[in-house]
């Protein structure tokens, strides 16, 4: 089986000097990317109507997309939580890796 090189990137509607300071807080290894328009959101369907202290605002629903090499979605992590995803989206890479040999 061929290795692939793959890419991580991180993306919130954030400034990308907000994005430069967490990234360097939290020393972050990959690439943020920076969507104060929330145009990258809204073409991904990521902008959702939540409830904010007892009020509808809308705002990003945290997801995870897995795009494979030829371009397309795999597969999509909704409702994501911090803590264990990163662990959850290394099994799915494995899990899918081991079925494609």
């Amino acid at each position: 089986m061929q290795k692939t090189g793959a890419v991580l990137l991180g993306i919130s509607p954030d400034t990308p000097k907000a994005q430069k300071k967490f990234q360097e807080k939290f020393d972050l290894p990959f690439t943020l990317l920076a969507d104060a328009d929330k145009k990258v959101a809204g073409a991904f369907g990521v902008m959702k109507e939540k409830n904010m202290y007892g009020k509808k605002v809308w705002g990003v629903a945290r997801t995870t997309f897995i795009i494979g090499p030829e371009g397309r979605i795999q597969h999509i992590f909704e409702k994501v939580k911090p803590e264990g995803h990163a662990e959850e989206v290394l099994a799915y890479l494995k899990e899918s890796a081991e079925g494609a040999a």
